[in-house]
């Protein structure tokens, strides 16, 4: 267990950030590594891969209803000195991930014709992203235990464990891709079915380490004396978690929504916008690890009364957002045909691709903002806030889209255009938000810090 609640607020939030951006990175690797074998079998099982991968943007939004909903409750548990209640909604947290990963065992099958007729119209895009998820879905379904796990072990500070345990399995990823998708060593060549069953493997091998550790090296979480369900406790999960799971279920929904806007455009553009996305996500970890790291820094601190330090950490957490985006902004300036040409030799996939990620860029440093607000949000277990943020997000960029998709100047350049502005709305309204949220919950840490004084 790590205290966060002592020393420099920029220590602290650096201290989960960096192990949780190498850990992102290398879950990011998992991705790019697939594309890029992948990408030698051509445009169309490119295509597959990219759109089916969104599918993940779904159980990622599930799988963070239990994220956000256990570190919430968890890291105030923590900050408060107590492990035993922290301990007992960790096992709840447990219970939760186990319904996830048997739901979609059970239902994830009936989910996979639908999803990829829905996203492409070309017969052998949708043959090959069938064949992709039948053999990626069960990996999938393993993320909900594996997610509780880790959840509970970010809300005690302890992110190295985690990053070190990813690590493996991304070589495990490495070695297998080749192997699975092209046949190296075998002679033969599963295609996209592969790079399904690769990370599936992968997946599987993390989950078992993760155990393991926890059983033999965990000091401060543990897998004894595990209580049945407790409906009150699940209760709390889901109400702070799920607010945080229609974040991400809108991420799909949005991707989704882009993926049947440009459909007509053909399988090359579908395949510059996945890729695209990709790139941007790999390259905004630093970011995005930054804002990971928030929730156990300010829930910890709300367990201990120390309303001082929420608001510097997220001072000093959106300071630091600000300049990571900004050299990532540079980066995707300076040559983002370059950055595409890494996953496809075709012209047109190269184009699409790489006005994407130069439009794209702008809007980073308004998703710095957002990252902060919805760090500070998911920490203090009130996510309403950053739903309501991404909705008017979404609202934005839905309408403008689908209006510009009946006008003659329709054209992905426009496309990407509306979607930073987007961004930007959401950036300032996020912000409002956050600064109201920071204002309450100094009062309510205060009032009874004060009673408390006056009693003794």
């Amino acid at each position: 267990m790590k205290d966060l609640t002592r020393g420099s607020v920029y220590r602290q939030i650096l201290s989960q950030a960096l192990p949780m951006t190498l850990g992102m990175l290398v879950q990011t690797l998992y991705i790019l590594v697939d594309l890029y074998f992948v990408a030698g079998l051509g445009t169309h099982a490119l295509a597959a891969v990219v759109s089916s991968a969104n599918l993940m943007f779904l159980v990622i939004a599930l799988t963070q209803v239990l994220s956000v909903g256990l570190v919430a409750l968890m890291a105030p548990a923590v900050g408060a000195q107590n492990p035993t209640e922290a301990n007992r909604i960790f096992h709840q947290g447990l219970w939760l991930g186990l319904a996830g990963t048997c739901g979609l065992f059970m239902f994830g099958p009936f989910l996979v014709q639908p999803y990829v007729r829905a996203t492409s119209t070309s017969i052998e895009v949708i043959l090959l992203s069938q064949q992709y998820l039948n053999w990626f879905l069960p990996g999938l379904a393993l993320q909900f235990v594996s997610v509780a796990l880790v959840a509970g072990l970010r809300a005690t500070g302890n992110v190295k464990s985690t990053m070190k345990i990813q690590l493996l399995t991304v070589f495990l990823n490495i070695l297998l891709a080749p192997v699975l998708i092209n046949g190296w060593l075998t002679g033969y060549a599963m295609g996209v079915a592969g790079a399904g069953l690769a990370s599936t493997l992968s997946v599987s091998a993390g989950l078992v380490l993760l155990l393991f550790y926890l059983h033999k090296q965990e000091l401060y979480l543990h897998l004894r004396q595990i209580k049945k369900p407790d409906f009150k406790v699940l209760r709390r999960l889901l109400a702070i978690g799920c607010p945080a799971g229609a974040e991400f279920l809108l991420m799909f929904v949005f991707s989704a929504l882009v993926y049947v806007l440009i459909k007509d455009f053909g399988s090359a553009a579908q395949a510059g916008f996945g890729a695209g996305m990709r790139l941007v996500q790999a390259i905004s970890l630093p970011a995005v690890a930054i804002a990971f790291s928030l929730p156990a820094v300010f829930g910890q601190n709300l367990g201990a009364g120390r309303s001082d330090r929420i608001s510097a950490s997220f001072n000093a957490a959106l300071k630091m957002q600000l300049v990571a985006m900004g050299l990532l902004f540079l980066v995707c300036q300076l040559d983002p045909l370059w950055l595409i040409s890494f996953f496809s030799s075709d012209l047109d996939v190269r184009a699409a691709g790489s006005d994407f990620i130069q439009i794209t860029s702008w809007s980073l440093f308004a998703s710095a903002v957002v990252l902060t607000c919805s760090g500070l949000f998911q920490g203090l277990g009130n996510t309403l806030p950053g739903l309501l943020s991404s909705v008017t997000r979404f609202l934005v960029f839905a309408l403008a889209a689908i209006c510009l998709s009946q006008s003659p100047a329709f054209s992905l350049h426009n496309l990407w255009l509306i979607s930073a502005a987007s961004v930007v709305v959401q950036a300032v309204f996020s912000f409002l938000l956050a600064r109201h949220q920071l204002m309450n919950t100094g009062r309510s840490v205060e009032t009874p810090l004060r009673k408390k004084s006056l009693s003794s």
